[in-house]
């Protein structure tokens, strides 16, 4: 488990230096290694029938041949290149897609390549520990009559969808492919209300915790949920943008039947960047009432001290007074002398402390 300010085991600068001056299209994986080998899994289908199989090395794919009209393959790992080349000769996947797919900083997009169309997202897992939105490139690849879904790790994701699949009349399996397209992206656009509830809490929390007795990293807090929100609406709002490429694909790719379930997503993608919204003002709302709430801290403690000063005043002036040096002083030579400076001290104490009260009393009545 990473702490807040933790970098990631490759430095963004070396991922990127890494490619500079090769050519376009160099399947070459960028970011963090997040299994040990890639995993493939193949759900083999129709409205009827489903074949789900799994495959341990590339040969098993190699010798795998299709059973049923539509095909959803899933891969987990995204740094082995000769699974991906493998892939993309399978499928006729452009060489430009295979580098998108492997670039796990690439942003959201929408790309149409005639006969199948490429959709880049960004989905995201809640670590409450650590109050992280950690983030996930998903690739997914939409054709005629097959799905390509790519993912870093098995986040458990699209395991509802799975569950989907083995039953004969779900929407997926009558559909189509363009019905496992539709699940998939819906499932990440799900997840995307997950993380505002989640950040919504920790906000509120943090809320509570100010007005009362604010911790001592609430800046920090305040801080990294902020930066943890901008993340999350960087990824979505292009993800709107993609949203809308999908609503305008060609008919031999999405049917009618699934277009209003896309518009949906849209939809709900917007109502996610308008709560995001929300949230970013709650946010700057918490860092005004940290400010605030310092700030009548602060002046509580001046104000104290400001009392002291005041109430010592008489004795800082009476022991000033006769600790000058002259030889003629009044009350040096009496006995009780040192009686009556103190006698004083504390009448001049008591007098100031009375105008203070007094002059709060006036000031509560507002006079």
């Amino acid at each position: 488990m990473r702490n807040r300010h933790t970098k990631p085991s490759v430095p963004r600068a070396q991922q990127y230096s890494a490619k500079v001056g090769q050519a376009p299209g160099n399947v070459q994986h960028l970011g963090e290694v997040k299994v040990k080998q890639p995993a493939l899994t193949v759900f083999d289908f129709d409205d009827k029938e489903l074949a789900e199989v799994t495959f341990k090395t590339l040969e098993d794919t190699r010798l795998y041949q299709k059973q049923y009209r539509n095909i959803w393959l899933n891969v987990y790992g995204l740094h082995d290149p000769e699974v991906m080349k493998e892939i993309g000769t399978r499928f006729g996947l452009h060489p430009l897609v295979l580098e998108d797919i492997v670039n796990t900083a690439q942003r959201p997009k929408f790309e149409d390549y005639g006969h199948y169309v490429f959709v880049v997202l960004k989905a995201f897992a809640y670590d409450s520990s650590l109050l992280d939105c950690q983030p996930e490139h998903i690739s997914l690849v939409l054709g005629r009559d097959f799905v390509l879904s790519f993912q870093e790790r098995p986040t458990g994701i699209f395991a509802p969808i799975r569950e989907r699949m083995r039953q004969r009349h779900s929407l997926p399996r009558r559909v189509g492919v363009d019905g496992v397209m539709h699940a998939l992206i819906d499932a990440v656009v799900d997840r995307y209300f997950v993380m505002v509830e989640k950040l919504s809490d920790a906000v509120e929390q943090l809320e509570d915790a100010l007005i009362t007795d604010a911790p001592r990293d609430a800046m920090e807090q305040i801080t990294h949920l902020k930066h943890e929100t901008l993340e999350l609406r960087r990824s979505i709002w292009p993800t709107r943008e993609t949203l809308v490429g999908v609503l305008r694909m060609e008919e031999h790719l999405i049917s009618k039947e699934t277009q209003p379930y896309f518009r949906d997503i849209y939809d709900h993608c917007v109502h996610v960047i308008e709560q995001l919204d929300g949230l970013r003002e709650l946010i700057g709302d918490l860092l005004d009432i940290h400010l605030s709430g310092a700030s009548h801290r602060l002046n509580g403690e001046l104000r104290l001290l400001t009392i002291v000063t005041t109430l010592c005043a008489p004795a800082t002036l009476i022991t000033g007074f006769f600790g000058m040096n002259f030889k003629y002083m009044p009350w040096l030579e009496r006995y009780d002398g040192w009686i009556l400076s103190l006698i004083a001290i504390i009448a001049g104490g008591l007098a100031l402390l009375a105008s203070l009260l007094w002059r709060h009393r006036r000031i509560r009545k507002g006079f």
